[in-house]
């Protein structure tokens, strides 16, 4: 808001003294609050008084302003046309203050002085439309002699943001809706300021945002901008005019409810809409159009959706269309093409009648990968798919441009969108929506259970910053079902179970508590997080450290970890471990992964792709890769390596699709600030050497077989299986007949875990385990096989 032009004290009504301030004239003689029936005002002509008229024998004459329930003040009239014991409104004034008619309500006189010793206006912003919306004209109303005729027709009224009436100007009945005050700070008008920030302009004190209100005078400056969804047409702006109306009045990015999107809102607003609420001829000098477009695209549940729709509430514009991609599409020939037109029919016909001054018309297209795909993609034979997108096409940015559209589409699936719809003009602004960090996940949190406070539902004991700590890799969706489990939980403790279902009787005292959050941290997982279960499973039996290379691994695996956390030359680290078939190396790669704290850790197995295609593993491994990527810090665990490529001795084959995909995302740097590390697991190391496959890993590990009797002593000692009577027989049974000295002793720790669970249901245990063992050994399958 532009400073108020420094006047001397003469020019602007003096505030009345202290001593006046409580006078009859200002409080209305006797009236000290009454009981008054809400009734319509008595006559049209003082209808569009914008005052409210009461029964002299309720008010003293010399009344002007009275508050209805302590909250809304009005300016007030008497008039022997008003019952007693009625209060004369419009119908403005009942929207306004939330009335009904034949409502009782507390009426009390009120001294603006009181509130605010600077209560005069200094300047005020009104959007303006016909009263009668389906009212056209050509006529241009010119914005000067509005503000002489306003000015004359209300002076000394009181005025409060979010106030409407009916403003006659030369016999056409306008809407007039206030959206922004600024009051005059005498004060401070030597120093050279002379207003004080309305609370739209967010410069007044606490206790001023409450109100939002002063008196009209006749040096208020007066901002007449239209409504986004009017036909009227304005002329005379004057430079230092208020911005075009394209928020809604009393708007509050606080209001959104959007948590965690503080810096993509901000940077959507930047580029899409702060060309647009400045006057249009500005824009014209710059040579420059609006943006019509803006891709909001992510992982589901980060708040695509939630942003679109918040979007287009937040605009002073017309009602949003929100499309689902499939509605589009229709099975009769040209239909999905008719109904792309249908949805820029109403931002056509304005355009050519208004141009410029036309209002923006938003479209959401949700799920827009649906209807948008890349031309040629599809081999359906009707081309349907292509034709719907050059519908589009044209109608973003065709021959005949229209420049007041704002088109909002959202996908989860940025590659598959045809990028004709991508350049500029069209969809340019691609605005990722990613996984909340901290900060915020805690203003999400804040979000979902600001009912829960508001009502002192959430226990005392419920830290949202440690629940923000622990809801790593969440999204918003899951974040809101986080909460709602953990309501459920609080739910039940309220629920009485016997013959029937029924509630407590001490359900009032319910609260969501920090137990029911940790609980529903049980259940409720992030699908962009830890694949524990899968991971536990790779561990079932434990970790069993029968020898020095099993503590040399774990303790390298850490310093894996610690580099990549820490080191800020190598934010990718890739380690191979390689080894004989059953020596452990998927159980240790889960320990180090596990072991890391990362917030995303993902397994990529074979099991977990069985029945794929070559295109589905290459999906499959690349979405998990491209969402490592969006983690500050991530593990990808890859296990047998040579099945995942469909490697089989026979022949041999291999598939050279999958291959060339993991060379190229084993290689493929993180984005700045972001940490990876890979870990492999191989039983043919040999066979990646020939596919070069091995170059692309930073470090090997190597887990060789059981070859000592003291080894399988320790692994037997951690199963528990076998007393140590038993294990102590077992051992020297197997001393003496030298099978470790003969060197045939090559065991794959897995094999021995099966082995002494086998023997152990035997009634000879320890003889079946010794003749087991033996036999194992005499094969020589394991000093046969090895990797390298």
């Amino acid at each position: 808001m532009s400073r108020q032009p420094f006047l001397p004290n003469s020019a602007y009504p003096s505030s009345p003294s202290p001593a006046d301030r409580g006078s009859p004239a200002m409080t209305g003689g006797g009236m000290r609050g009454s009981v008054l029936r809400v009734a319509k005002s008595p006559n049209e002509g003082l209808a569009r008084t914008n005052c409210i008229f009461v029964n002299p024998r309720d008010i003293g004459q010399d009344a002007r302003f009275i508050t209805i329930e302590d909250a809304y003040a009005f300016t007030v009239r008497t008039s022997d046309a008003v019952a007693p014991g009625e209060i004369g409104t419009t119908l403005f004034h009942r929207r306004f203050a939330s009335l009904s008619l034949n409502q009782e309500v507390r009426v009390r006189p009120f001294d603006p002085f009181a509130e605010n010793a600077n209560c005069y206006l200094g300047s005020l912003n009104l959007q303006v439309s016909f009263l009668r919306k389906t009212f056209e004209t050509s006529e241009h109303y010119d914005i000067g002699e509005m503000q002489q005729i306003f000015l004359a027709s209300f002076d000394g009224q009181i005025f409060a943001e979010g106030q409407t009436l009916n403003f006659d100007f030369h016999g056409t009945d306008l809407l007039v809706e206030v959206v922004g005050t600024n009051l005059v700070d005498f004060d401070s008008l030597s120093s050279g300021m002379g207003t004080q920030g309305g609370a739209a302009q967010g410069g007044q004190s606490g206790a001023q945002r409450n109100h939002r209100r002063g008196l009209l005078m006749k040096q208020t400056t007066i901002h007449f901008t239209k409504a986004g969804d009017s036909s009227i047409r304005l002329k005379g702006e004057k430079k230092g005019a208020a911005p075009n109306a394209l928020l809604q009045p009393n708007f509050s990015f606080e209001d959104l409810g959007i948590g965690g999107l503080d810096t993509e809102f901000s940077q959507i607003f930047r580029r899409a809409f702060a060309s647009r609420i400045f006057p249009p001829s500005i824009v014209e000098k710059l040579g420059i159009q609006h943006v019509k477009g803006i891709l909001l695209y992510g992982p589901p549940g980060t708040g695509k959706t939630l942003m679109a729709r918040q979007i287009g509430k937040m605009l002073n514009a017309q009602e949003p269309q929100i499309v689902n991609g499939p509605e589009i599409l229709n099975k009769y020939v040209g239909q999905s093409e008719e109904n792309i037109r249908k949805l820029f029919a109403a931002a056509e016909q304005e355009y050519k009648a208004r141009g410029e001054e036309s209002s923006l018309h938003i479209i959401i297209f949700d799920e827009l990968d649906a209807i948008c795909k890349q031309r040629g993609s599809k081999n359906d034979g009707t081309g349907v798919g292509d034709s719907i997108v050059n519908q589009l096409l044209s109608k973003m940015d065709g021959v005949e441009q229209l420049n007041n559209i704002l088109i909002i589409g959202m996908t989860n699936r940025l590659d598959m969108i045809d990028e004709a719809l991508l350049r500029p003009g069209r969809l340019e602004i691609h605005m990722e929506i990613n996984l909340p960090d901290e900060a915020g996940r805690l203003q999400i949190l804040n979000v979902h259970t600001s009912r829960m406070r508001e009502h002192s539902l959430l226990d005392t004991d419920v830290d949202l910053g440690e629940l923000a700590s622990l809801t790593k890799n969440f999204s918003g969706a899951e974040i809101a079902g986080l909460i709602k489990s953990a309501s459920s939980f609080s739910f039940n403790r309220h629920i009485k179970i016997g013959a029937s279902v029924a509630v407590n009787q001490d359900y009032e005292n319910m609260r969501v508590a920090r137990d029911d959050f940790l609980s529903a941290l049980d259940e409720v997982h992030p699908a962009f997080g830890v694949s524990e279960m899968e991971l536990m499973q790779c561990v079932s039996n434990g970790i069993f450290k029968f020898a020095p290379h099993v503590e040399r691994i774990l303790s390298d695996g850490q310093l894996f970890i610690e580099q990549v956390r820490n080191s800020k030359r190598t934010p990718l680290v890739s380690v191979l471990l390689h080894g004989p078939s059953g020596t452990g190396k998927t159980a240790l790669a889960a320990t180090i992964a596990m072991a890391s704290d990362f917030p995303f850790i993902k397994l990529i197995s074979p099991e977990s792709m069985v029945g794929f295609t070559e295109q589905a593993k290459m999906n499959y491994i690349n979405k998990i890769f491209n969402d490592a990527h969006r983690s500050e810090f991530s593990v990808i665990v890859i296990d047998s390596l040579e099945r995942i490529l469909d490697w089989v001795p026979i022949g041999p084959r291999f598939s050279n699709s999958v291959l060339q995909t993991l060379m190229v995302l084993l290689k493929k740097p993180p984005m700045k600030n972001h940490r990876l590390l890979i870990l492999a697991t191989t039983t043919n190391r040999h066979v990646l050497s020939q596919m070069d496959l091995t170059d692309a890993f930073n470090a090997s590990l190597y887990t060789p077989h059981i070859t000592t009797l003291s080894a399988i002593d320790s692994v037997l000692a951690s199963l528990q299986t076998f007393t140590d009577a038993e294990r102590t027989r077992a051992i020297e049974m197997l001393s003496r007949a030298g099978v470790e000295q003969r060197g045939g002793l090559a065991i794959a720790v897995k094999k021995l875990v099966v082995l002494g669970e086998m023997a152990a249901q035997d009634v000879d245990r320890v003889d079946k385990l010794v003749n087991l063992i033996m036999d194992e050994a005499n094969a020589g399958t394991g000093a046969a096989v090895r990797d390298d």
